[in-house]
C-alpha cells in the first residue's frame, strides 16, 4: 500500500513472544517487526526490569507493548524503554482479559478514547521513539465503524500516526480471551476502509491471517499486516517474508540451519540460568508439516523437562528430523 518500513510484524502474545521466541524468529526473518508480550506499567515500575525487559540486541527491530492507563506511569515506562534500547512503544487497547479490565486497561480503554489520547500524548512528550496503539475494531456494543473511526480520530489528535487494528470486536463479558481471538467475526474490510478514509495514517490489520498470500492481498489495502497465532504455530512461515515483502535477497535458512544457530543461543542462555523448557517450548512447531515433526515434538515433550536436559537434548532431537531442502528464492 505504501513504503512503510515494517509491512509485516509478529503480534505480541502472552506466554508466547518472550525473548527466546523472538530470538528464534530473528533467525528466520531479519526484517519483520517483533513485539514483546504485554508488560504492565506496575510490573515495570515495581518489578525486576531486567527479567521483564531485557533482550538480545539481535532481536531488533523490537517494540515494547505496554499495558496501563495512567499517563504519567506510561510516560515513565516509555523512558525506561528508551534506556533499554527499544525501537518503539505500543499501547495495548485490545486485551479483553478480566485482569486488564480490573486494572482499567486493554480493550476496555476503547470506551475512553480521550484517556488513550492523553496516555499517548504523555508518552510522546517523554520520548523520541515512536508511540503506537494496538486496538480492537470495537468493544461490546460500541462496535460500529463510526465508533472505531471516532476512537482513531481522537487518539490521532495526540500525534499518534500508526494504528494496529485487530479486526474483531471484543466481548468483555461472556467470552474468554481465547474465545475473543476466534468467536467474534473478522471484519477486515472495515480496516481497509479506515485506511482509505484516513490515508495519512499508517494502518495495520491483524486477525486470522495465516498465509503469506493473505498478507500480500491485505497489503493492497493497508500499510502493514500483523500475524499472531500462525507465527507461533509455524514460525518457519516467515522464512520467505524478507525476500517477498522487504526485498531482502538473503538466502533463506533451512530449518536445520535455524536450529543449529539457536543451539548456540541455548548454550549461552542455559549458562545464565535459563531452563531448557523455556527455550524448547518455542521449538515444538519449527518442523511443522515436515517428515519427523511428530517425533521431534514427542522428543522435546518427553525430555526437555528432565534435570539432565541441555542443549544436547535439542541436538539429539535434530537427528530425528530429516534435512528439508532450502526454500527457493
Amino acid at each position: 500500500m505504501g513504503e512503510f518500513a515494517y509491512p509485516v510484524s509478529v503480534a505480541p502474545m502472552m506466554k508466547c513472544t518472550d525473548r527466546h521466541f523472538r530470538f528464534l524468529m530473528r533467525l528466520i526473518t531479519r526484517r519483520t517487526l517483533l513485539y514483546t508480550e504485554m508488560v504492565t506499567t506496575g510490573a515495570i515500575l515495581h518489578g525486576d526490569r531486567e527479567r521483564l525487559l531485557g533482550f538480545d540486541d539481535r532481536e531488533k527491530p523490537l517494540s515494547l507493548q505496554l499495558g496501563g492507563s495512567d499517563p504519567s506511569e506510561l510516560a515513565e515506562c516509555a523512558r525506561i524503554a528508551v534506556d533499554f534500547g527499544y525501537d518503539e512503544v505500543n499501547l495495548n487497547v485490545g486485551c479483553p482479559s478480566d485482569r486488564v479490565q480490573t486494572g482499567r486497561f486493554g480493550a476496555c480503554l476503547m470506551r475512553d478514547p480521550e484517556l488513550v489520547a492523553r496516555c499517548v500524548d504523555a508518552m510522546k512528550e517523554a520520548v523520541d521513539i515512536e508511540v503506537t496503539v494496538k486496538h480492537r475494531i470495537g468493544v461490546d456494543d460500541l462496535d460500529s465503524y463510526d465508533d472505531m473511526l471516532l476512537f482513531v480520530d481522537t487518539v490521532a489528535q495526540s500525534g499518534c500516526t500508526r494504528f494496529t487494528v485487530h479486526a474483531r470486536k471484543a466481548w468483555l463479558k461472556g467470552l474468554s480471551p481465547k474465545e475473543n481471538r476466534n468467536v467474534p467475526p473478522l471484519r477486515h474490510p472495515e480496516v481497509h476502509r479506515l485506511k482509505a478514509e484516513r490515508p495519512h495514517l499508517i494502518i495495520e490489520t491483524n486477525g486470522g491471517i495465516k498465509t503469506l498470500d493473505e498478507v500480500e492481498a491485505h497489503l493492497h489495502q493497508v500499510d502493514a499486516v500483523m500475524i499472531g497465532r500462525a507465527a507461533y504455530d509455524d514460525p518457519y512461515l516467515f522464512a520467505d517474508v524478507d525476500r517477498r515483502f522487504f526485498d531482502d535477497p538473503r538466502l533463506v535458512p533451512t530449518r536445520h540451519e535455524v536450529l543449529e544457530e539457536y543451539l548456540h543461543y541455548a548454550d549461552d542462555q542455559l549458562s545464565r540460568g535459563a531452563r531448557l523448557t523455556h527455550l524448547s517450548k518455542h521449538l515444538l512447531q519449527l518442523f511443522s508439516g515436515c517428515p519427523g515433526a511428530k517425533r521431534w515434538r514427542r522428543h522435546l515433550s518427553e525430555n526437555a523437562w528432565r534435570d539432565e536436559a541441555g542443549a544436547h537434548t535439542l541436538r539429539a532431537g535434530l537427528e530425528l528430523v530429516p534435512e528439508v531442502p532450502r526454500t527457493s528464492a
